[in-house]
């Protein structure tokens, strides 16, 4: 049984919810989002609280209640607050810089790399070496941030390149001279 897709999901003030012909639209203040519903689950819309519901008790729709439930409940957070996602930089003359809808970045290579955001994702850049990703859509932000920290992702020698900020890089050892 799904522990996660039997909870109930808080609508706050200011964001409107409507689902018809599977498809669920949540407004807030930050924005819209829209996505279609799998036919195995059902969406209960009651005062301010959406329940999701299934079809049959086999396991891949009890397994689609929980994702269904994770899904809107990301897009009602997403529309009324919104998300951030934070890159840090390591790496001597390794810097970033916005530059209207691209991220600029000198990564080591001959040359720098423009990496152009999708719609809907921000960047700001602190110091040079921190980025701030921020969006509405988690799905849409965790996979560009995921295609920003492929560009150059951290070695485990000196620990240069681009990684999350939450993230902890195990480090090896180097070379020993063995005479």
């Amino acid at each position: 049984m799904s522990r996660v897709g039997k909870k109930p999901i808080a609508i706050p003030e200011k964001v409107n919810v409507s689902f018809k012909d599977r498809l669920i639209t949540v407004k807030g203040s930050k924005g819209t989002l829209s996505r279609t519903i799998h036919d195995d689950v059902d969406l209960k819309l009651e005062a301010n609280q959406i329940q999701v519901e299934i079809r049959d008790q086999d396991r891949k729709t009890r397994a689609l209640q929980g994702l269904t439930r994770s899904l809107v409940n990301n897009m009602v957070t997403g529309v009324s607050s919104g998300f951030e996602r934070v890159l840090e930089i390591n790496g001597i003359g390794y810097r970033a810089e916005v530059k209207g809808q691209s991220l600029v970045l000198n990564l080591g290579f001959s040359n720098p790399v423009n990496f152009d955001l999708p719609d809907g994702v921000s960047a700001s850049v602190d110091r040079n070496t921190i980025i701030k990703l921020t969006a509405i859509d988690k799905e849409k932000l965790g996979q560009t941030a995921a295609s920003i920290r492929k560009l150059r992702p951290p070695e485990p020698y000196k620990g240069k390149g681009i990684k999350y900020a939450e993230e902890r890089i195990i480090r090896k050892a180097g070379k020993t001279g063995t005479k």
